[in-house]
């Protein structure tokens, strides 16, 4: 009789210990935003941000973006929304790196970075990696900064890679 006891006691700590994998995962999966469900009126969706794209003035696409500057409250910005998957340093290693598909960009390697405009690092932080043909991923942030923050973070990237924008 004690056998059996001691056998059911196992069984249910294994469900519960199972149960509470399920969970941790369902709320990881919930706060990183690459689920299947999203909230249609946070997040803008690909067409509707791609016209947000393509009706900006040529001149803005193009031309050489000026930082805000690179503040405490910039650094402070990045720790809280940019660190779980881009890392302390922005070398793509925060928390989340290890569960995502694509894996976070390396904000310290220059090759890349420097490779693009301000405009396109702006535009994959405020409309999301999805809309600028990147990471899935990577959330749309609009909503959440204001465009002189988004802006101030583009710098701090640049501060992060050693390096200019392409433009």
């Amino acid at each position: 009789m004690m056998k059996t006891f001691g056998a059911q006691k196992r069984v249910s700590r294994a469900l519960l210990t199972g149960f509470l994998g399920l969970l941790i995962v369902g709320i990881f999966s919930a706060l990183t935003g690459c689920g299947e469900k999203q909230n249609s009126s946070k997040v803008a969706t690909p067409d509707k941000a791609k016209s947000e794209l393509s009706n900006a003035p040529s001149s803005a696409m193009h031309a050489k973006t000026v930082h805000p500057e690179v503040t405490d409250k910039t650094r402070e910005t990045y720790q809280r929304y940019c660190t779980q998957c881009h890392g302390n340093e922005g070398k793509g290693d925060g928390v989340n790196a290890k569960f995502l598909t694509v894996p976070p960009r390396n904000h310290t390697k220059a090759d890349y970075l420097e490779s693009r405009t301000d405009q396109q690092l702006f535009d994959a932080i405020k409309l999301g990696g999805l809309v600028v043909g990147r990471a899935p991923c990577m959330p749309a942030w609009g909503h959440t900064l204001d465009e002189k923050m988004i802006r101030s973070l583009v710098g701090f990237i640049r501060e992060l890679c050693q390096c200019e924008s392409a433009d």
